[in-house]
């Protein structure tokens, strides 16, 4: 069956709840990186996700431009956040994406976990519209990386919405790592990944 990730920034958020019961009605799966200010404050929603089989992701704790940081700072950033989920989970993440998709040398050598960027941005957080959401959504083909943000309502909605047509579609909706084993790949630290 042909497979899609779908993909949230920036949470959790206080519409994370609602997209993870779609998510578990629907026996689908969604990748998660998380900021840490907002893992702090959402440990049980971290726990459910893991609980979901979804994937637990770190997008670093205050959102910086880590290509502007130290090594020192890439990895206070990258470990508090960790350090967050893994409080809330019990189990660290397993992947990251850079904020703003900033990376260079220092960047990819110090972060410690593959880093997963996109293949179809909705732009969700600028238009802030379901229906345009959804359709970005829909168009996705076998492979790829949608960049969502759960922080956001109509983002979420949108999720919701979409996760019944992609399914009736015939997709798979899985997480970043489960579409890469699919897709024969092995997600290596510090490599960038667009789709599969």
């Amino acid at each position: 069956k042909p497979m899609i990730a779908l993909t949230f920034d920036d949470g959790p958020g206080k519409d994370t709840g609602r997209l993870l019961d779609a998510l578990e009605k629907y026996n689908a799966r969604a990748t998660f990186f998380m900021l840490g200010n907002n893992a702090k404050r959402y440990p049980k929603e971290i726990q459910r996700m893991k609980e979901l089989n979804c994937e637990l992701g770190n997008h670093s704790t205050s959102h910086p431009q880590l290509t502007k940081l130290s090594e020192e700072g890439i990895k206070k950033e990258i470990q508090t956040t960790s350090g967050y989920i893994h409080d809330a989970a019990g189990a660290d993440p397993t992947v990251m994406r850079p904020p703003y998709g900033a990376v260079n040398a220092l960047v990819k050598q110090t972060v410690g976990l593959p880093m997963i960027f996109w293949s179809v941005d909705t732009l969700d957080w600028k238009t802030k519209n379901v229906e345009s959401t959804v359709n970005s959504i829909l168009n996705a083909k076998d492979g790829d990386i949608i960049l969502l943000h759960d922080i956001h309502k109509a983002s979420v909605d949108a999720a919701i919405e979409a996760i019944p047509k992609m399914i009736e579609k015939g997709f798979q909706i899985v997480t970043v790592s489960e579409m890469a084993e699919a897709k024969g790949k092995t997600l290596e630290l510090g490599v960038k990944y667009f789709s599969f």
